[in-house]
């Protein structure tokens, strides 16, 4: 047998990666970390010792271009052209690459070509800072999607906390209001002793040239822009903006001069060799997503990682041309979620829900939320699109959006899910649909802007609402997860993989991101009540459906956290459950009496699970691993996450990380893992040193049939025909049902041999733990009370 070289230690399946390898330039996986400014590159350089002794071979970084001062994601971005001052400028971000560079990792960004941020003060965008003082002629202005027309030639601007009260307006005189921008040549003035700004409040705005002079009303009449309520955003928005957040305002990236500019610094920093990957943030948003990615790889050149954001629905496929390695993973993260969930449980959940809530089925929940988003939270968009397309049309177009079953159509790309306007228009209804559908296709300006459209409505009415709502089962709650189809069969999940491995094997895979609403290992314990469902308490009071989301977010996070810390942590994410559902209250119209009951909603004590069904919610947590570290695609460990890892929707997903130095310098000292985090750090570590160090292991893919009366509890596979992964599936079931008994597993041709990096409390590890096989194995023994997983390797022929 060969295993990977080790130092130092009796594990050899513990080896430390040398430094001296250059980084492939596909990843073998990696390693997200969330920046921010109190958690700058520096911070980030001081991991580096200990991410490379994990088994990354690349470093994931949350956005690092200028942003709003303070944010804690960096998605705010403000400028372009600089490396985020905060978090230790540009010779930060190079000094973090040298460093990663000399343990044998590289870097992948994550960047933002969709919005930039409309901040306070505005002057820190100074592209937007400029079309605001020049309007259309401002050699900005190509910069956005602003609709002037609907406008009345002015740019609303929805910043004010309050309708204006003119009175309110002043105007400051001198030389100080210059943007301070990469972008710009100078300070912001219009000459000595002329007034430089106009200023509400605390917020201030550039003065369209030879307007200084007038009276407060005229003053404001005269400039390209309006300064107005936030309110006023949802109905009169004349710019296109992130989703439903104002403070992002669209960026024309399909235009070339535009790319050129927002992308310069991040060319820079790849032709450098400072980054080697990059990781597209809402390629959905995009007016031509095909056509921005042939430009970025034509700018990065072949041998550049890239993957984008992007949200599939069950039976959609990423475009075949499109010249990227693959998408971000979430449809990974529904594959891997799905065998982890009993079906004929999840009914039993969905039923027992509706009967308690009331609440309609998932199909119906999820169109309400699409009407309801459309017509309130995007309105502005929806009449944008509606005058576009002419009073005839427009009531197509409400119905055709909210028909369409996937994120969005791409003009040009039909294959991306075939047949999709075909059933949406059918489901919308006769008469002018099909005169829109022909709109679509002739018109491709209307068609990316419906597209866009389309995209916003699917993440707000779906995530952002219907998921809050529709709660039987919160683990299949989860960006990219389908609430009425959660479960999925073993022979679906190899088909997946298998079609990954022959189309997309460099593509990413994720269980728990910056994004994701719970991680993967509260999901991990929530989908084993599918396998129990009535181990669901019968919600009581008068709002039985928070009642059940609170007792199984309390039971997903289980007693993580102590007394008012862990109080704070669900009661904060149980209030962004209710303003998303938006059934009592909401974030922009909150109801105090309603929010302030929600905290007791939740069970006075941690509710845990017990006997088999705690068996089964560690089984869950170890196989979602194992499955994620050894399928086809790069697997992403988030921050924190090679641990048992309990985490809620952001922010608490964004808390500082903490990262297992200690334990994992005591596994690798011979330890055996104690407890079902060293557990999981020990299965992560081995299959993350693997993969780099031993690639060729990884390709292909192969399903493993088991045989005998407990067939449907195992998933196993082979890949390159020299590892194998075995994972237990509803395992409480199994226990209910007599074990494994005399199921086996059919292996490969060869002798096998198992690593041995696993080990529960109490267990004495049987001689057998690390024992060969050859032909097949005894499910009973393979997968004993010591470990619900297992990894085996192809003994090598010694070698004379």
């Amino acid at each position: 047998m060969s295993l990977p070289p080790h130092t130092g230690s009796p594990r050899p399946e513990f080896n430390r990666p040398t430094s001296d390898a250059p980084p492939a330039v596909t990843p073998a996986s990696t390693y997200r970390l969330q920046l921010r400014p109190e958690f700058t590159f520096d911070h980030a350089r001081a991991v580096v010792p200990y991410l490379a002794s994990l088994g990354a071979s690349h470093l994931h970084l949350s956005p690092v271009l200028e942003a709003v001062p303070g944010s804690s994601h960096g998605y705010d971005v403000t400028d372009h052209t600089r490396v985020r001052v905060e978090l230790g400028g540009e010779d930060g971000l190079r000094a973090l690459a040298a460093e990663a560079r000399g343990h044998g990792l590289a870097l992948v960004l994550d960047i933002v070509p969709n919005h930039m941020a409309l901040p306070s003060p505005l002057r820190l965008n100074r592209p937007l800072w400029e079309v605001a003082r020049e309007g259309p002629a401002s050699r900005y202005a190509r910069w956005f999607d602003i609709d002037w027309e609907a406008g009345g030639g002015r740019l609303l601007l929805p910043v004010l906390a309050e309708p204006l009260d003119p009175g309110d307006i002043e105007v400051r005189t001198g030389t100080g209001a210059g943007a301070g921008s990469g972008f710009g040549s100078g300070p912001d003035t219009e000459g000595p002793g002329e007034p430089s700004v106009l200023r509400i409040g605390e917020l201030e705005f550039p003065l369209r040239e030879g307007t200084a002079g007038l009276e407060p009303a005229a003053l404001l009449a005269a400039q390209w822009y309006r300064p107005a309520c936030w309110r006023e955003a949802r109905t009169g928005l004349n710019y296109r903006r992130f989703f439903t957040i104002s403070e992002l305002i669209g960026v024309r990236v399909e235009d070339p001069e535009v790319f050129e500019a927002t992308h310069a610094k991040v060319l820079e920093l790849v032709r450098d060799g400072v980054v080697e990957g990059l990781r597209i943030d809402h390629v959905d948003g995009l007016a031509d997503p095909a056509g921005y990615l042939r430009r970025l790889r034509e700018a990065v050149g072949a041998d550049c990682w890239v993957v984008v954001e992007k949200i599939l629905a069950r039976e959609e496929r990423l475009a075949p041309d499109w010249p990227v390695a693959g998408t971000t993973g979430y449809d990974a993260l529904y594959r891997v979620d799905g065998m982890l969930t009993d079906p004929a449980g999840a009914a039993r959940l969905d039923a027992r829900f509706r009967k308690a809530t009331g609440q309609p089925r998932w199909e119906r929940t999820a169109a309400a939320g699409a009407r309801e988003v459309l017509t309130g939270d995007l309105a502005a968009e929806l009449a944008t699109l509606e005058r576009l397309a002419g009073p005839e049309l427009a009531p197509a177009v409400r119905e055709l959006l909210i028909a369409y079953p996937v994120y969005r159509p791409y003009p040009g790309d039909p294959q991306l899910a075939p047949g999709a306007l075909e059933r949406a228009a059918a489901q919308a209804g006769a008469g002018p649909v099909a005169a829109l559908r022909e709109l679509l296709l002739r018109d491709g300006a209307f068609a990316a802007r419906f597209a866009q459209t389309s995209a916003a409505l699917r993440a707000k009415s779906l995530e952002d609402r219907a998921f809050y709502r529709y709660a039987p089962l919160l683990s299949a709650t989860e960006v990219g997860g389908d609430p009425g189809a959660p479960a999925l069969t073993v022979a679906e999940f190899h088909a997946y993989c298998a079609e990954r491995a022959r189309l997309w094997p460099r593509s990413g895979t994720v269980l728990t991101t910056h994004d994701t609403k719970r991680s993967a290992d509260v999901r991990a314990r929530i989908s084993v009540l599918s396998q129990d469902p009535e181990s669901v308490p019968a919600p009581a009071g008068a709002d039985p459906q928070l009642a059940w989301v609170a007792w199984q977010t309390a039971f997903g996070l289980g007693a993580d956290g102590a007394g008012p810390e862990r109080a704070a942590r669900l009661a904060q994410a149980l209030l962004k459950a209710v303003r998303e559902a938006a059934l009592h209250t909401t974030w922009t119209e909150q109801d105090p009496a309603y929010e302030a009951t929600v905290p007791g909603h939740l069970p006075a004590a941690a509710p845990e699970p017990a006997g088999s069904l705690a068996a089964a919610a560690r089984a869950n947590l170890l196989g979602a691993a194992l499955l994620h570290l050894a399928m086809p695609g790069v697997p992403e460990v988030y921050q924190g996450a090679e641990t048992e890892y309990r985490a809620l929707v952001d922010p608490d997903n964004r808390r500082p990380a903490v990262f297992p130095r200690e334990a994992l310098a005591r596994l690798d000292a011979g330890a055996t893992p104690s407890g079902t985090a060293e557990e999981k750090l020990a299965l992560t570590a081995a299959l993350l040193r693997l993969r780099r160090s031993r690639p060729g292991l990884f390709a292909g893919y192969a399903p493993l049939p088991a045989r005998g009366p407990a067939a449907e509890h195992c998933v196993a596979f082979a890949r390159s025909a020299g590892l194998v992964a075995v994972a237990t599936r509803l395992s409480h079931r199994l226990a209910g049902a007599g074990g494994w008994r005399d199921t086996v597993l059919a292996l490969p041709p060869g002798r096998w041999r198992r690593l041995a990096v696993l080990g529960a409390p109490g267990v004495a590890r049987k001689a057998s733990y690390e024992a060969s096989y050859e032909g097949t194995a005894l499910l009973a023994e393979l997968l004993d009370g010591a470990s619900p997983v297992a990894v085996l390797l192809r003994e090598e022929p010694d070698r004379a």
